[in-house]
């Protein structure tokens, strides 16, 4: 794939990382979005507003956005590691694979799992793993892609290299995708490039965000990530799509989401994208 047919999206995130200090609602996302640059958004369960149960109405203020939705990503207080909860988290993800359904190439991102519980690491992954893996089952049926994106924050399971092999061990590559977050996986190893290389099979599209070299969220360009080395990769991988979601959680974006996210759109064209 050629850079410049890579297409550029946008995660929400940003603006929910903010809590109670962002006050706006989900068309003032799409603006945002769509002024700075962007030709896709990707957009999460608590941000996606009165629109949870209207698709059609989200489908006509994307289109007067001019965006498009390259992935609904959701996450849950049970970590997806409750044995207990995976009907209610099966729930979810056949509630918003349905919601993605209603837009052509949509794809659904479940977050990372996570320790909320005691005990053992082992029964955590073998029950993230049953939860991914029953939700892509429930995206195949339903012709919806489902991917898993691992993060590094607060009690991830999925932070080093190590994490990544398990888990990867026990997922169904054809039902379950990846999005590799660039941030995440240079925050718990170093080894980004080899990792997206070793699992280029998985990756679906990628979420895009730099690091400096203590870990500490800086502004696309201004870290360690290797963003053209990312960029060759991707365009190699057999079932990317060809978005690179950006994601910004700097403190330039908490103090101006929308400046740091126009600011990132411009350094991607300095790549070519």
């Amino acid at each position: 794939m050629n850079v410049k047919d890579l297409k550029v999206g946008c995660q929400t995130f940003t603006w929910e990382m903010l809590g109670d200090r962002f006050a706006g609602g989900p068309d003032d996302l799409l603006k945002a979005i769509a002024d700075g640059g962007y030709s896709g958004i990707e957009i999460t369960d608590t941000m996606i507003g009165r629109y949870a149960d209207r698709p059609s109405e989200f489908a006509a203020a994307l289109k007067s956005s001019g965006l498009t939705l390259v992935s609904f990503a959701f996450g849950s207080n049970s970590g997806f590691t409750l044995k207990e909860e995976i009907g209610a988290d099966l729930e979810a993800a056949q509630r918003w694979i349905d919601f993605a359904a209603a837009f052509p190439g949509a794809l659904v991102s479940m977050g990372s799992a996570t320790v909320v519980s005691d005990g053992p690491r082992d029964g955590k992954f073998a029950i993230a793993a049953e939860v991914y893996n029953r939700a892509g089952e429930l995206g195949r049926k339903a012709g919806v892609q489902v991917a898993v994106h691992p993060s590094s924050h607060h009690n991830t399971l999925l932070f080093d290299r190590a994490d990544y092999d398990r888990i990867f061990a026990l997922l169904d590559r054809d039902l379950v995708g990846w999005v590799p977050d660039t941030g995440h996986i240079l925050r718990g190893h170093k080894d980004m490039a080899d990792t997206l290389r070793t699992y280029s099979d998985r990756i679906r599209y990628i979420h895009l965000k730099d690091v400096d070299a203590n870990g500490t969220w800086a502004m696309l360009g201004k870290g360690v990530c290797d963003t053209p080395a990312v960029i060759e990769i991707a365009g190699t991988a057999p079932r990317f799509n060809g978005w690179l979601v950006l994601e910004e959680e700097s403190e330039t974006a908490a103090a101006d989401p929308a400046g740091a996210v126009k600011t990132n759109r411009q350094t991607m064209r300095s790549y070519g994208a």
